[in-house]
């Protein structure tokens, strides 16, 4: 029989415990929020802890991110200082940076591929700017980056956007000419690519990281913060397509007049505007520790309201991911799906092993139980595991009847893999 972990009963699947159907009883509305669609890729570990993983831990990861809808990753910057995350002959001879082990972009970019993802590249980070405060300084060493990349990386179909990595509040010392220059080459490089931006706002909690102090006295406020971005903006457009302003910065009463400054500038310009959802928690004297769903929720709801065209995070892996190493990030994972997921059901499904002499039953099942999830509203995915003893037959007709998109790994698709991230399976 097709037996279906999304069925409204009691009855556990594959042997689970009944607890795996104990869901939290919700008193406000689900969904509300945008969807988190996008995450940060950081391997640098410039200012949270290395989890020093390995391609099957990566692997695992983009499952989990696809599951919940993000089909977009953002190498946060290639290399910071000394530490690079790809072999480049340029920055190893310029700058003496250190060979990595592994070539984490190739890494990335094959995944990408692998599940239908878009990935971003973030440049390069010399440090020369954080030393200076002149902008400026990143343009010179970024010019090599990007044609280097672009020569090696170039070919993958999921290479489809630049992150310039290089991160302000205000009005700074050559921001505008470097944002300007670095998005311009990117984009002619890449045969119009976009290019995306993340900045913070300067407001009561942009304290130093290193420091002790969880807010200081003087912040931007909302006028301020449009003067000078009006300004920016107005230079950089053009050449910058997005922005995700860092919404961790300001507090949760502050969200809606900061993000209705945000969009009416970004429309003016012409700028998409992104939300960079930040899942770490700032308001911790231990930095940086996975946030509170509600505070998470609450980011998510303003740039809902504030109808933001994408909301990406920053970042999954250390602080969404159920195989992260803090224990906190797989309960993030958990209430994320609940408060998103309508209905009682799980979002996503894993076929394991699905014979071609069953087609007949399979057909009729499998649209029965399509039309009783999207009765009951259920977003949902199937995945189908081939060396398990999914047959080509099979395969071919469920690409029939979702209408060519096996393999293609689009949002709604089903996906042709091999790591299944729940452990929930149907026979």
């Amino acid at each position: 029989a097709f037996v279906s972990c999304a069925e409204k009963a009691s009855a556990s699947c594959s042997g689970a415990g009944t607890e795996e159907n104990i869901q939290s009883k919700l008193i406000i509305p689900k969904a509300q929020g945008l969807k988190i669609s996008g995450t940060f890729l950081d391997e640098i570990s410039h200012d949270i802890p290395h989890q020093n993983w390995g391609e099957k831990e990566w692997d695992r990861d983009f499952a989990y991110m696809k599951a919940i809808g993000i089909d977009t990753v953002i190498v946060i910057r290639s290399g910071y200082r000394k530490f690079i995350t790809y072999p480049s002959e340029y920055l190893m001879k310029t700058f003496g940076c250190y060979m990595p082990s592994v070539d984490l972009i190739d890494m990335y970019l094959r995944l990408s591929d692998k599940y239908g993802m878009k990935f971003f590249f973030g440049l390069y980070d010399s440090g020369k700017y954080w030393d200076t405060g002149d902008l400026t300084w990143e343009i010179e060493s970024n010019k090599y980056v990007i044609e280097e990349v672009w020569k090696k990386y170039g070919h993958h179909k999921s290479f489809q956007g630049w992150y310039l990595c290089q991160e302000i509040s205000r009005a700074t010392k050559g921001a505008i000419a470097a944002f300007s220059s670095l998005g311009k080459q990117c984009k002619e490089v890449s045969g119009g690519l976009p290019t995306l931006i993340s900045p913070w706002i300067d407001g009561k909690k942009a304290v130093a990281a290193a420091g002790g102090d969880l807010t200081k006295a003087e912040a931007v406020s909302v006028e301020q913060h449009e003067k000078e971005w009006s300004e920016i903006f107005d230079g950089i457009k053009g050449n910058v397509d997005a922005c995700a302003f860092q919404d961790g910065h300001i507090d949760y009463d502050e969200l809606d007049a900061f993000f209705s400054v945000n969009k009416k500038m970004a429309d003016k310009y012409g700028i998409e505007c992104w939300t960079n959802a930040e899942s770490f928690d700032r308001d911790m004297p231990i930095k940086f520790l996975p946030i509170k769903f509600d505070k998470l929720r609450m980011k998510l709801e303003a740039a809902a309201r504030q109808k933001y065209d994408k909301a990406i995070t920053f970042e999954f892996s250390h602080f969404m991911s159920p195989q992260s190493a803090y224990l906190q990030a797989e309960h993030l994972y958990d209430r994320y799906k609940e408060y998103f997921v309508e209905g009682t059901a799980a979002d996503f499904f894993i076929v394991q092993a699905l014979r071609t002499e069953t087609g007949d039953v399979l057909h009729r099942q499998l649209v029965e139980f399509l039309h009783r999830g999207h009765a009951d509203r259920i977003e949902f995915h199937l995945l189908l595991f081939g060396s398990d003893g999914v047959q080509p037959g099979i395969v071919l007709f469920l690409d029939e009847f979702l209408g060519g998109k096996v393999g293609r790994h689009d949002f709604d698709a089903v996906l042709v893999d091999h790591n299944p991230p729940s452990g929930i399976h149907l026979r």
